[in-house]
């Protein structure tokens, strides 16, 4: 099996139709290896439908997609299996078993993928665990005696539990406050620096996007606005993205971004 270089997603004439509505029409994207790469725009631009089509929970009416170098929509199920062994997914939500506690949420892809022994799968959780930020006794916690930011950490510690190379994430900072959102902002990019990850984020959280992506793609009225870093797309002249760039919350977004800087 051979991988397409280093570009790790590649998107062609896309297009999605929800009965009379346009969804996507005729989106071209791609992702390189070792990026962190967003996907932005307002509610309703299809960002989280695209998510949902790139692995393969959705089909699109036409086009392509092409993950590692496969297309995801044309290989079977044991092909997109192996697949989705090489990919980590942190869901908005955390989509946490409430049932199990953090360990055995962080285990379940490891007992599922692999057949290492018990022994190991804890020494690995453990890592894990902490490697999303998270204290050691966390592990022995349900998801509901968590916060909400722990959860999220929790989320992303069961992601990369089988040393995915590319990572996706929906909307991680949803519900977060300002300094939650904050420390995850910097274990997203300490991780990609750490495990070689390429991550491709779901977001409307200018914050987040100002500290961590390498590239934006912001979506609106089915089509890809622009593309470009955050510095690039913030001159952009379209006046869809001028208007998310330049609302009250793009606007203390920016400013923000180069007090950093």
């Amino acid at each position: 099996m051979s991988d397409a270089g280093d570009t790790i997603i590649e998107i062609s004439r896309l297009h999605t139709r929800f009965g009379t509505a346009v969804v996507h029409e005729d989106i071209n994207l791609t992702v390189k290896r070792g990026e962190i790469f967003a996907l932005a725009g307002s509610s309703g631009c299809g960002k989280s439908t695209l998510l949902r089509e790139i692995i393969r929970l959705q089909r699109p009416d036409s086009g392509t997609i092409k993950v590692f170098g496969r297309d995801v929509h044309r290989i079977g199920d044991d092909e997109i299996l192996e697949l989705r062994r090489r990919w980590g997914m942190m869901f908005e939500r955390g989509a946490l078993f409430s049932a199990l506690t953090v360990a055995e949420n962080v285990a379940m892809p490891l007992h599922e993928h692999t057949d290492l022994d018990d022994e190991l799968i804890d020494e690995i959780v453990a890592i894990k665990i902490v490697l999303a930020g998270l204290p050691a006794s966390a592990g022995a916690k349900y998801p509901s005696e968590l916060s909400g930011g722990m959860r999220k950490r929790a989320a992303l510690a069961r992601a990369i539990a089988l040393d995915p190379e590319l990572l996706f994430l929906d909307e991680p900072t949803a519900g977060l406050d300002p300094l939650s959102a904050g420390g995850l902002d910097e274990l997203v990019r300490h991780l990609k620096e750490l495990l070689g990850l390429t991550i491709l984020i779901v977001t409307h959280d200018l914050d987040l996007l100002w500290r961590v992506a390498d590239r934006v793609a912001v979506l609106g009225d089915g089509h890809v606005l622009g593309v470009g870093t955050m510095e690039e797309l913030s001159k952009s002249e379209h006046p869809m993205v001028r208007e998310y760039f330049y609302g009250p919350r793009g606007r203390a977004a920016r400013e923000q971004a180069w007090n950093r800087k």
